[in-house]
């Protein structure tokens, strides 16, 4: 049923009573927030009735099969009427059909823990790798490494292991015991141009700090496949087989932040299975269930697993752990939904074809226009990083970026970039659209990336 509402009122009632994410208010004296009212498929309609193409799968990549998907909106309405909730620590149909659904596509993998968001998908795995250390190690190996230019989540302790200094700012002090190591990005190497065996040297950047802090120390290592929110940076050949090789020199477990990159968006079923790696944990959120239901999971190895399987009289051996939302039914009950869907349409051919047929076009922008240093990528999640000169690679301002979203939302297609999460690196421009998406829809967003690099100057 379509919903009914006056336009006025709902900008007068959004101003005065929503606080929206990640956003200075005072812009909304001067000007209306943007309300979208409606989807079908890769399009949004606002509040005026102005359509959109929805080039960043629902602002921040999760809508994965575009909207109105009447088979995931099918299984979570039948879902809720037969059992809408109750706590995971009892067992329900659609969270046993999910986890087995899911690890099916995880060889290695072995069990699945629900929460409801990435942020608490990745403090759960935190919290597994403190109590392994207290279970295993006395309470030593407690450290947790990360990568500078990763996100991990919005909570104090996922932000204790976040890469972007933006996003930290202000909300420290933050929880001991995560130590940061360098990003990857080969188009901002410190090493010369040419450097062979890249991505080791990256690598063995891990190796030096975890020395640094005594190996005895450190308990695990948490990357993202694909650096996302970070600047879309695809690792070097080699990178994870080492990565991989000093894991288990110092018996570090590896935790793999699929939040962005899990469930189909990279072209295969998770980011890590590009590259020859295999992880203790791994984390995921956002396309689980396609944006259809709030679900996140934090799967692990059956090693892992068996390391809190004791004797019941021992009180401090299980994982006292809880999520009130991983026993809402509707959001396994979307996820096992969206991978049948996956499944039956042939979905990760697509995100293949069109992924090239993308890349394609955006190599061609490279060349036409001076502003874009490089572009970069798997599948549909593509970074155009923005310079002010190819020979220095000096980053263009925020402004700059924003800018060139600015001209595309002009002319109805909505883009995404960096926002806030670096003091100089603000200035890679993000495309993730649906992937459902057709070359029609693909011709459009180049379109309109086109039509604004006329516009905007470095």
């Amino acid at each position: 049923m379509a919903q009914s509402f006056n336009a006025a009122e709902m900008i007068a009632d959004d101003k005065k009573y929503v606080w929206h994410h990640l956003t200075q208010h005072k812009i909304f004296e001067k000007a209306d927030p943007t309300i979208f009212v409606k989807g079908k498929g890769m399009r949004v309609t606002d509040i005026h009735g102005k359509e959109y193409l929805d080039a960043v799968s629902g602002g921040v990549w999760t809508v994965n099969l575009g909207y109105g998907n009447e088979t995931l909106t099918r299984a979570v309405s039948d879902q809720l009427m037969e059992l809408c909730y109750f706590a995971n620590g009892y067992g329900n149909i659609p969270t046993i059909r999910f986890s087995k659904k899911l690890i099916e596509k995880m060889p290695g993998m072995s069990r699945v823990y629900l929460s409801n968001s990435g942020s608490e998908a990745n403090e759960k795995a935190f919290k597994i790798v403190r109590q392994i250390s207290q279970l295993k190690h006395g309470g030593k190996k407690y450290k947790v490494v990360y990568r500078n230019r990763d996100y991990h989540g919005t909570t104090i302790t996922t932000l204790s292991a976040c890469g972007q200094e933006e996003r930290k700012m202000q909300y420290g002090p933050y929880t001991p015991g995560f130590v940061e190591f360098p990003a990857c990005s080969a188009y901002r190497s410190p090493y010369p141009a040419g450097t062979p065996n890249l991505g080791e040297k990256f690598a063995r950047e891990l190796e030096a700090v975890v020395q640094k802090e005594d190996p005895d120390t450190v308990g695990a290592v948490i990357l993202e496949p694909i650096t996302a929110g970070g600047g879309v940076i695809v690792p070097p050949e080699g990178y994870f087989e080492t990565i991989t090789e000093i894991c288990k020199k110092y018996g570090l477990l590896l935790i793999i932040d699929e939040v962005v990159c899990g469930l189909g968006r990279t072209g295969k079923w998770f980011g890590y299975q590009h590259f020859n790696v295999k992880p203790d944990i791994v984390t995921m959120a956002k396309g689980v269930a396609a944006g259809y239901a709030p679900i996140s999971c934090t799967v692990t190895t059956e090693e892992v697993f068996q390391d809190f399987i004791a004797d019941p009289a021992d009180r401090d051996s299980y994982f006292r752990d809880i999520s009130t939302f991983g026993g809402c039914t509707a959001g396994p009950a979307a996820g096992y939904a969206n991978i049948c869907y996956m499944e039956e349409h042939h979905v990760l051919d697509n995100v293949v074809k069109m992924g090239e047929y993308l890349m394609d076009g955006l190599k061609a922008l490279e060349k036409k226009y001076e502003i874009i240093g490089d572009v970069r990528g798997k599948g549909l999640f593509c970074g155009l990083e923005l310079v002010k000169d190819r020979a220095t690679r000096e980053p263009v301002s925020e402004a700059v970026a924003g800018a060139v979203v600015g001209e595309c939302m002009k002319q109805g297609v909505i883009i995404g970039k960096t926002s806030r999460c670096f003091r100089e690196f603000n200035n890679t421009l993000c495309l993730a659209p649906a992937l459902i998406t057709t070359t029609a829809e693909l011709d459009e967003i180049l379109k309109a990336l086109d039509n604004a690099f006329k516009v905007v100057k470095a």
